[in-house]
């Protein structure tokens, strides 16, 4: 196998740049039917609300399979609009995961509700079932009332929520999902937005999906629940959008950015198959020199991110570096870590969540890598692993 230095010399004849997310390779295929879709906004000038909008939601729930998308501002506006729609109280808690992105945490505290940190299960890196019944029971004991469960698709990768859901309706709790990262998924034959009561889905840039710029929407069947989070994002006004009703946010999505989602809805369905292909290689080119997160069987992830564990993992991704290979380290620091929610840390700490921060690797990850270059992240991957560890 050739080591860090060669492979550092050789990466640029053999595979040259490689990109950890490449949006300018996807921009160049259909640069000029996004330039249409934006001259056409332009043109008819209904930057808010315009009809890119109402074609973008019937087009995501069509796919999706449910009744309603509501398309806003950002993956947070996301879940945090639904959430305002349940009047959560302070001693309202919301069970979510503890290794994820802050604004799970924000938007419940926004809403008005209490997040409490649930423990991850080490394999594939989501909520732990068994956890999540343990923090109920103490939420209860607290003087809390458990109201919502929300589990986060880490990674790509739908939770468990088949037994999430059985707990949840054991408990009297709403169910929802923050598929941030994870659209694109599925979970026992149904896609992402379809699996729990209330989905919250994330188009920043760098999502599977991606607007350019923030955006976001959320998925349900529930008509009621729908009416609410229409009203919310704007302003909490009635239908005619004049009087306000409700307490709500200016949580709108553009009109351009939702033209720019078009295009890239067309061709995200050939870009997801071509993820699976990449996360194949991955796999297999790997196997017996990393742990990848988890895919039990019945689930489907979207892979926006291709994540694995390692020990050494900063000296190890130092050495990727100087091959010429970009890695992302997400999450270092669970929630409960966090200065801003350190005082909803439960006693005795996460230790999922904690051995995970310190090991976790995210590799390059997006249709337009080469088979050559996937084959060369992994080289990357070993050698820099034999520098650090021997062997």
């Amino acid at each position: 196998m050739n080591g860090v230095a060669n492979l550092a010399l050789e990466r640029e004849t053999r595979v040259g740049t490689i990109a950890f997310i490449d949006l300018k390779a996807q921009q160049k295929l259909i640069r000029e039917r996004i330039e249409k879709r934006l001259l056409d906004v332009l043109d008819h000038g209904r930057y808010i609300a315009g009809p890119e909008i109402d074609e973008l939601e019937k087009t995501l729930a069509d796919k999706v399979g449910v009744q309603h998308c509501i398309a806003c501002s950002s993956g947070t506006d996301a879940l945090l609009i639904p959430m305002m729609g349940l009047k959560l109280q302070p001693t309202d808690a919301v069970f979510i995961p503890a290794f994820t992105y802050n604004a799970t945490a924000n938007a419940v505290l926004v809403a008005g509700g209490r997040p409490v940190f649930v423990d991850i299960d080490p394999s594939t890196l989501n909520m732990c079932p068994n956890d999540l019944d343990r923090r109920i029971d103490e939420a209860k004991q607290a003087g809390l009332t458990p109201r919502v469960v929300c589990p986060v698709d880490l990674f790509g990768a739908p939770a468990d929520y088949m037994t999430i859901g059985t707990i949840a309706a054991s408990h009297g709790l709403t169910l929802f999902a923050d598929g941030a990262q994870s659209f694109g998924g599925k979970h026992q034959g149904s896609w992402v937005g379809a699996i729990a009561s209330v989905t919250g889905c994330s188009f920043f840039p760098g999502k599977s999906l991606g607007a350019y710029g923030d955006g976001g929407a959320t998925f349900t069947d529930d008509d009621e629940m729908a009416e609410l989070c229409r009203s919310i994002r704007w302003h909490g006004t009635d239908n005619d959008r004049a009087i306000s009703v409700r307490v709500g946010i200016n949580g709108r999505m553009a009109s351009l950015q939702a033209a720019v989602l078009l295009e890239k809805e067309a061709i995200f369905w050939d870009e997801l198959k071509r993820r699976h292909e990449i996360a194949a290689i991955y796999a297999s080119d790997l196997d017996g020199f990393a742990t990848p997160q988890e895919i039990p069987p019945g689930i489907e992830s979207g892979y926006g991110y291709y994540t694995i564990r390692t020990v050494q993992r900063d000296a190890i991704r130092e050495a990727m570096t100087k091959i010429g290979v970009p890695t992302a380290i997400y999450y270092k620091t669970p929630l409960h870590k966090m200065p801003a929610f350190a005082h909803l840390a439960p006693e005795g700490g996460l230790p999922g969540c904690e051995a995970a921060a310190g090991q976790v690797l995210s590799l390059p990850m997006h249709p337009y890598l080469t088979d050559d270059q996937a084959h060369f992240v992994c080289d990357a991957f070993k050698a820099a692993k034999k520098e650090v560890c021997g062997g």
